[in-house]
């Protein structure tokens, strides 16, 4: 098949050049490497849908909106750096090259890159992993275990050299001073840092070295915490025979090992109040013992003094103090009483002033205004739900038209299996006998157009053709 140029206006008619007929792969090949040289690197932006995950470790899918679509395939090396899971209807942003898969001759992207539109890769990878740990029953409370009321010996995973453990060992030697602390050193963030977390935990489950465990980190961005946020440390966490207090970053941060563990304190610090907090109220206790014994003593004691005091001069210098005593006691009543009388009557007088003050507001023309105000405010709401009601309600009819009207289009014919055929000179051909022999023709499909040449024509159809006539052809 050869090439054919346009002629320019009042140019002398050009001699086409004519070369051998293309190979199928030869022609899908030149198409390729055209196409990815000028394409080598795009995003793209869409739905995903049809998302086929292969044993080979590679992801296929197709990236649509609302009027086209792309086959996109995901190789497994750079599906292996996802830090979510692609699923249908999720809408993202993808990097990569256009290229040509010459096997079917289709168009695809090949992409490099992939992130969520929205949100970034590390909440979503969050939300998927919350979702799935919790289906399975891993953060139900019947799985959380109550703390040792008193722990002999505490296990911290956490970095030895941040602020830290030093602040959790302050709070533990001043609440606790006898407590053993047994600290595992692990990353706290990084590639390494979950591996490391999942590997202490199990080394303090294997030896039953401590009554509780804590995992310990300060704040940080979702990148930092992103160890904590992985399927490992949660698993870990729940495999442990040990009870675990998670302690991770600050109170606004919620981490995917704050649920699977049995506890979650809202900073390190609180951690360490936490676990030795039945001790700290014992202390609380036996000093407030200690306070009442004394006082008891005292009392006992100037009781047993009493019967001497009556004795001697002593005596008389203790009825002029009992006698002191009961009369600063009525001078005590008198000004309570006083201050009792001075309360009430103030609190009398506001009262008046307030009322006048609201008789006062109620005349006010600005509280009027203000009424009218937030009552034309009420009205203009109700206006505007109505509005968009009203519109809402044309808009739905009108899609229902357009979904008429594309439903009648000549179109849709070509679906059901029909084409359109146009002669050289872009006419539609409805008669066959104004063809010739060797003539070209064009068809068109529901999906793309071929090229055709005449071998014959008939004036007749064949009987099935005539009981078909009112078939369109």
């Amino acid at each position: 098949m050869g090439l054919l140029f346009p002629e320019k206006p009042g140019d002398a008619p050009a001699v086409p050049t004519i070369r051998a007929p293309w190979k199928v792969h030869e022609l899908v090949a030149e198409i390729r490497r055209h196409i990815e040289r000028e394409y080598m690197d795009v995003r793209v932006e869409g739905e995903i849908s049809n998302l086929r995950q292969a044993t080979s470790g590679h992801v296929y899918f197709t990236l649509k909106d609302a009027e086209s679509q792309l086959p996109v395939v995901l190789f497994r090396a750079a599906a292996r750096g996802l830090r979510f899971k692609p699923k249908d209807g999720l809408e993202v942003l993808v990097r990569g090259k256009i290229s040509v898969y010459e096997d079917r001759g289709q168009l695809q992207l090949v992409a490099e890159t992939m992130e969520p539109r929205g949100q970034g890769s590390l909440q979503v990878a969050f939300e998927q992993l919350y979702a799935q740990l919790k289906d399975e029953g891993l953060f139900d409370n019947e799985h959380k275990r109550p703390l040792p009321a008193f722990p002999r010996t505490i296990g911290i995973l956490s970095s030895p050299t941040g602020a830290v453990i030093h602040d959790m060992l302050n709070i533990l030697n001043r609440r606790h001073a006898r407590v053993q602390v047994l600290l595992y050193p692990v990353a706290v963030q990084g590639e390494t840092a979950a591996e490391e977390i999942a590997q202490g935990l199990a080394w303090f489950h294997a030896n039953h070295a401590a009554d509780v465990l804590v995992i310990a980190r300060g704040g940080g961005s979702l990148e930092d915490l992103a160890p904590f946020n992985s399927e490992i440390v949660a698993r870990a966490i729940r495999a442990s025979s040990i009870p675990v207090v998670s302690a991770i970053g600050h109170e606004t941060d919620f981490t995917i090992a704050d649920f699977s563990a049995d506890l979650r304190a809202p900073t390190p610090s609180a951690a360490a109040e936490l676990i030795t907090s039945a001790q700290y109220r014992i202390e609380e206790t036996v000093q407030s013992l200690a306070s009442r014994l004394e006082r008891a003593m005292r009392y006992r004691l100037l009781l047993a003094r009493e019967p001497y005091t009556r004795l001697g001069v002593t005596a008389v210098f203790a009825r002029m103090r009992d006698g002191f005593s009961r009369r600063q006691q009525r001078v005590d009543e008198l000004r309570f009483r006083l201050e009792t009388a001075w309360r009430h009557s103030h609190t009398r007088a506001l009262q008046r002033c307030t009322a006048l003050e609201d008789r006062l507001r109620r005349q006010d023309v600005r509280h009027q205004i203000a009424q009218r105000r937030e009552h034309l405010r009420a009205l203009h709401l109700r206006l505007q739900q109505s509005c968009h009601a009203q519109l809402e309600r044309q808009r739905n009819r009108g899609q229902r038209a357009l979904d008429r009207l594309q439903a009648l289009s000549p179109l849709a014919v070509l679906d059901r299996g029909y084409a359109l055929v146009y002669s050289n000179r872009n006419m539609l051909v409805k008669d066959a006998t104004r063809l010739h022999p060797e003539d070209e023709l064009r068809l068109r499909f529901a999906r793309g157009s071929a090229t055709a040449r005449v071998l014959g024509t008939s004036a007749t159809r064949d009987k099935e053709d005539t009981s078909n006539e009112s078939t369109p052809k």
